[in-house]
């Protein structure tokens, strides 16, 4: 994220130096864009700094879910920047403003090369990361805007259509709206406590009824702490006089081999004589 950092920096200033000297929309929507991958990537490393601290009496997990909220203030903000661009370049509709096709072109050159490599850099990293995910979005989005502007330069050279800055701005604007999507879907999962992507919480409580001393599972409850943090809670009622430890690890077992969940939390329960539940410490 530090060598995209870098990256997008240099290519900003470009990008917006070069969007004011010719005018075009189609750059400046461009380094609209780069201007939030540099908010993206300095918030990502803020964000990662954060989780990596240790927990405490008041957070018991620390701060990991701060890249998850990362990644759901990157969706967001790439949502508003989609918005603001569309608007602008609707506006221009009407009296399209002259372009040089020239500066345009070679401009988004060097952007969508810059892109490449930030993007490539990034894809190296851990994908199951909503941080890391969310910062590469950003960046793929970018090259993607790039290529528009490629494209919307070679046109203006070719027939001196001017209407192309502005359909390249709106175009733009719809790939940057379309990748926000996962980075809000997803943080909103995590912080409303859902199962983590593939995991079939009703299968996975058949599962652990069908262990040898167990007679009921109740309470069940999977979610993700955050990315790549899956973990698990459940009360399970054991028939009476089983050895415990022996169920409690064959479920543990069943539970990480079936769902990749080393977290878990099994709370053992057994019925006393008169059939009433009796919790084991």
């Amino acid at each position: 994220m530090r060598i995209a950092l870098g990256i997008n920096v240099v290519m900003l200033a470009g990008g917006l130096i070069g969007g004011l000297l010719i005018g075009s929309l189609a750059l400046l929507a461009d380094a609209g864009h780069v201007l939030s991958d540099v908010g993206a990537l300095a918030l990502g490393l803020f964000a990662a700094s954060l989780a990596m601290r240790p927990a405490g009496p008041d957070r018991t997990f620390g701060f990991q879910r701060s890249e998850v909220l990362a990644a759901l203030v990157n969706g967001v903000a790439l949502v508003i920047i989609s918005v603001l661009i569309a608007v602008e370049a609707l506006s221009r509709f009407g009296d399209p403003p002259e372009v040089a096709g020239a500066g345009v072109l070679a401009i988004g050159l060097i952007g969508l090369g810059g892109n490449l490599v930030a993007t490539l850099v990034l894809a190296g990293g851990e994908r199951e990361d909503l941080n890391l995910e969310g910062v590469l979005r950003h960046s793929l989005a970018d090259a993607l805007g790039s290529l528009g502007v490629v494209v919307s330069g070679v046109v203006l050279l070719l027939t001196g259509w001017d209407a192309v800055d502005p359909i390249a701005g709106l175009v733009i604007a719809a790939l940057i709206l379309l990748s926000s999507w996962r980075l809000i879907a997803e943080p909103v999962h995590v912080l409303m406590e859902g199962a983590p992507r593939g995991v079939d919480v009703a299968a996975l409580g058949k599962a652990m009824c069908t262990q040898p001393g167990v007679v009921e599972v109740h309470d069940l409850h999977v979610w993700t702490v955050t990315s790549g943090f899956p973990a698990l809670a459940a009360h399970v009622v054991v028939e009476q006089g089983a050895d415990r430890d022996l169920v409690r690890n064959r479920l543990e077992r069943l539970v990480k081999e079936e769902a990749g969940i080393e977290h878990t939390t099994l709370q053992m329960v057994e019925p006393d004589r008169t059939g009433e539940l009796v919790t084991i410490d």
